[in-house]
């Protein structure tokens, strides 16, 4: 009698079509995890978790919190907490697509779904990802006009020279990206931490504004910014970069490995995330004790935000600790949006461009706008160009969302590492708020 195990299906059933190549292919399964003790594989995985939660605290979701946390105090906290818990479930499912399949969310997109079906999505994918390197570009120039004065069409131009920054570390090693925006995590955490002792916030309200209240609902305004708030979060791009990512460790291909790379790359994004939302929340709470209870309930600008800190906190310091913080928010999203372009793009079409002439091309679309607008119009063209960046990637958000769900739950797809029904539920409830809610958002930008 046979009694060896039976084989695991085809990593390529299901698909209407096989995969053609690796994501990242420089760096994919780059990073050893196969070795030494359970506390040391989990190790390994740690990382990608951390160039995901760049994205959700980058400049694009500045605007929103400094004027939920001006206006309306610590209550939109619990926003920032109900956002955050959303964006766990979709991270690891993410992570499931790339370990289950072996595919990142473009990739499972061309090969699953008839080809001009496919363009559509890549034509959307990288309008997405253009929008996003846009915020990030208009992020990282104000830092430096507000740190070192430089106008923001020099500030503009400057931020293409971080293309050969990802590069350098990209080719000595993928853990060097890692580690480079890890520490520049590191820093605005600390910049944050000590503003927020600067600005000494009610701690007891604070507590109390993770709690969601029905005035959330009720207030026609602080509703707006709570939607906000949630549209900003989930962005399309991180879902891409994630698939992707996950797979420079070379994890193995039995189940059992596989199953350990899900857990651990699940522990990643988790951990991850929870830093992400204690920036969030961090930036709300400052400005809520530096604004709010200060009487000044009507900043929603970056610039007004740093210049008012010095006077309200009383610490020449405390503006420029803001300028690093967001400069630093603005470099570490530049690189990752530039990563995630580089999925969508090969993922979707096959289409291999050297990694210098693809992040150039990357950058090159961002900056033309952006340095275009801030000549014209200066520091407000900036501002309502970040706002239109925010309205295309909710426009975009739908298609990422729904056939990331999509495919997790299918047995044919997945294999035995097809989502349960109880985690493809609250997906799809997720999935159908954030359309749902980006639905309005677009409906509100369109009415003015």
């Amino acid at each position: 009698m046979d009694t060896r195990a039976p084989s695991s299906p085809s990593p390529d059933a299901g698909w209407r079509k096989a995969r053609f190549g690796p994501s990242l292919p420089e760096v994919s399964r780059s990073i050893a995890v196969r070795s030494g003790s359970k506390w040391r594989r989990m190790a390994a995985f740690f990382g990608p978790g951390y160039l995901v939660a760049v994205g959700y605290m980058d400049p694009g979701n500045w605007a929103t919190s400094l004027a939920g946390g001006s206006k309306y105090g610590y209550a939109l906290l619990s926003v920032a907490l109900i956002s955050n818990i959303m964006a766990i479930v979709l991270q690891a499912l993410c992570a499931r697509l790339a370990v289950g399949s072996g595919r990142d969310l473009a990739q499972a997109c061309r090969d699953a779904y008839p080809a001009p079906v496919a363009w559509v999505l890549w034509a959307l994918a990288e309008l997405a990802i253009c929008a996003t390197d846009l915020a990030e570009v208009i992020g990282t120039a104000i830092g430096l006009n507000l740190l070192f004065g430089l106008p923001l069409e020099i500030g503009v131009m400057i931020t293409a020279l971080d293309v050969f920054l990802i590069l350098y570390l990209q080719n000595i090693g993928f853990r060097w990206v890692e580690a480079f925006v890890i520490a520049l995590l590191g820093v605005i955490a600390m910049c944050f931490g000590i503003q927020i002792a600067l600005a000494d916030p009610q701690w007891g309200d604070v507590v109390r504004g993770f709690a969601p209240t029905t005035e959330i609902v009720t207030n026609p305004d602080m509703l707006y910014l709570a939607l906000g708030i949630l549209g900003a979060t989930v962005m399309p791009h991180n879902l891409y970069l994630h698939s992707g990512i996950v797979q420079t460790r070379a994890y193995g291909e039995t189940l059992p490995e596989r199953r350990e790379a899900l857990r651990f790359a699940t522990l990643d994004s988790t951990l991850a995330l929870m830093f992400a939302l204690t920036i969030n929340a961090s930036l709300l709470i400052l400005a809520a004790a530096a604004f709010h209870e200060t009487g000044r309930t009507d900043i929603a600008d970056i610039g007004e935000a740093h210049t008012l800190l010095q006077p309200l906190l009383g610490a020449a310091i405390a503006p420029t600790l803001f300028g690093i913080a967001l400069l630093c928010c603005g470099l570490n999203s530049t690189v990752t949006a530039t990563m995630a372009g580089q999925i969508v793009m090969e993922g979707f079409i096959n289409f291999r461009l050297p990694p210098w002439l693809r992040r150039l091309v990357t950058r090159g679309i961002a900056i033309v706008p952006a340095a275009g607008v801030t000549i014209l119009y200066g520091e407000s063209g900036t501002t309502k160009l970040l706002i239109l960046s925010q309205v295309v990637l909710s426009l975009q958000l739908p298609f990422a969302v729904v056939p990331l769900v999509m495919f997790t739950r299918s047995k044919a797809k997945m294999g035995p590492l097809v989502a349960p029904l109880w985690l493809s539920i609250i997906a799809g409830i997720i999935a159908m708020i954030i359309v749902t809610l980006n639905i309005k958002l677009l409906l509100d930008f369109a009415l003015g």
